[in-house]
């Protein structure tokens, strides 16, 4: 007789289950997990009380579930398909591709069923992908736009045009009041769960004092109305902008439960479009964001990787700086963009793009380094995440698989588009020099450092060309300045 099981990831908290309450349910804490990298705190607080959460709401549907902590998932799995006299256990594919494999050398009797926390299957992306080229996110938006009828009239996108990016870039102004993000205190389980991590990991990053996030599908749910209701139409215009003491802005917050599964991709774009007097360039550079981008990055991930993780197109070797453990630094954007996360574990795009990852790429930081960093250090972050996003789009450490040209920006940059500027130590306009700005003279180096991979694409032929104006002494200053920087870290210490 068929006797067959299902074990829930802590990433895969969807509640359709597809199997009868008859089916007993697994589901693992595994410590083994945490220790891989230092997770930041509230990373596992998150996913341990939403599990614990979840296996809760499972039981009052009438499943059994067995809700084990060990300390590695293999003996475990195989002590339960023993127990049940299982002769197949049940698993959705896990979204990382080092979990998958490592499930699959175990040779126990799993079975897995398909990813439900996705549009697209991997099988669908590798079948547009082989037809291409070149990977271009546009061309995948768009067709995806198509496929799922998505701000789409008889065929045609809604208001004429596709992306409504270039209305999207506004430099923050004086006056600017974003809306209040929702509260989720912590309740006794969530509290039980802070008590454990700050007792197991003492030593991992960040602090959960300030914890937050919501832990059940109905906080998810929360969320995304709050964000539909009061930023969702004010989203578009200032998602590019950096403000100090303002984390959240007009951003969503909801990419740690459709990372969970407490959301579906699907149902967050269907309330979103649904909701009333939203601006087509707000509510389309959302949809953007789930529909494509989100999609298009884990299609990429399956499609390269193992070889995608070691990536490092400009040979890339300096050690990642104490600073992004302790946000001690006398660069104000740095110091407060670190410190926001060791209180939150959250950061916003632009922030993780135009700060954090721009200074890894232009100072030439090891990219590997700055993945795990990125991978430890955010709420939402996992190994599909993060290969992409941070060796990709911020470190283009794929040498132009994921984007078109480096995200690489100077301090001119960061001074438009924030007030972090206002209150360093540094001046944003000076290229080199004692009170020049990191940001500036790590730029220019990056630039005069990496000229032959950089003009292999295609739009960086204008922005070489300012190379040209700097004289045989200023580009032996700019790179003396760039090297002392690694010698004299003290000196930057806030």
């Amino acid at each position: 007789m068929n006797h067959t099981g299902l074990w829930i990831l802590g990433n895969q908290l969807d509640p359709d289950l597809g199997v009868s309450t008859s089916v007993p349910v697994l589901m693992i804490e595994s410590k083994q997990w945490v220790r891989q990298i230092p997770y930041h705190k509230q990373k596992i607080v998150l996913v341990w009380s939403a599990m614990r959460h979840f296996a809760q709401h499972l039981r009052d549907q009438g499943y059994r579930v067995t809700y084990i902590q060990s300390e590695d998932f293999q003996s475990t799995v195989a002590q339960f398909i023993q127990t049940e006299h299982l002769t197949t256990l049940q698993l959705m594919e896990p979204a990382d591709w080092p979990l998958k494999q490592g499930i699959q050398s175990w040779e126990l009797p799993i079975e897995f069923t398909p990813d439900r926390h996705f549009l697209w299957s991997i099988s669908e992306f590798f079948d547009w992908a082989n037809q291409r080229t070149r990977l271009v996110l546009e061309d995948f938006y768009r067709l995806t736009r198509q496929r799922f009828t998505i701000l789409i009239d008889q065929g045609q996108p809604v208001g004429g045009q596709w992306n409504f990016d270039p209305e999207n870039r506004r430099p923050p102004k004086k006056g600017l009041n974003p809306p209040l993000a929702p509260q989720f205190p912590p309740d006794d389980l969530t509290r039980q769960v802070i008590t454990e991590v700050e007792t197991y990991f003492p030593e991992h990053f960040g602090t959960t004092d300030t914890f937050n996030w919501g832990v059940t599908r109905a906080d998810a749910l929360r969320a995304l109305e709050d964000f539909c209701t009061y930023r969702l139409a004010g989203f578009g215009p200032y998602q590019d902008i950096m403000l100090t003491d303002e984390a959240t802005l007009w951003h969503s917050l909801i990419s740690p439960y459709l990372n969970l599964g407490l959301l579906r991709p699907l149902e967050v774009i269907e309330r979103a479009v649904a909701q009333p007097g939203v601006p087509l360039n707000s509510l389309e550079g959302f949809v953007r964001q789930i529909l494509g981008w989100r999609e298009y990055i884990r299609g990429v991930y399956w499609l390269k990787m193992p070889n995608y993780a070691q990536s490092n197109y400009f040979d890339h070797h300096q050690p990642l700086p104490d600073f992004f453990w302790t946000g001690q630094t006398s660069m104000h954007c740095l110091h407060d963009v670190i410190q926001q996360i060791q209180t939150t574990a959250y950061a916003h795009h632009i922030q993780r793009l135009m700060i954090l990852g721009n200074f890894m790429l232009i100072s030439g930081i090891d990219p590997q380094a700055g993945e795990v960093w990125f991978h430890a250090a955010t709420v939402d972050a996992y190994d599909w995440v993060m290969q992409t996003n941070a060796l990709g789009m911020a470190l283009f450490a794929d040498g132009g698989v994921l984007a078109t040209k480096p995200y690489a920006a100077s301090a001119n940059y960061i001074n438009k588009m924030s007030n972090y500027c206002a209150d360093c130590t540094f001046d944003p306009k000076i290229k080199f020099g004692p009170r020049a700005c990191p940001f500036n003279y790590f730029y220019w180096d990056f630039l005069l450092r990496n000229q032959t991979q950089l003009i292999r694409q295609g739009r960086m032929g204008l922005v070489l060309k300012h190379l040209e104006k700097f004289t045989p002494d200023e580009i032996q200053i700019i790179h003396d300045q760039a090297i002392q920087f690694w010698h004299f870290q003290e000196f930057y210490k806030r």
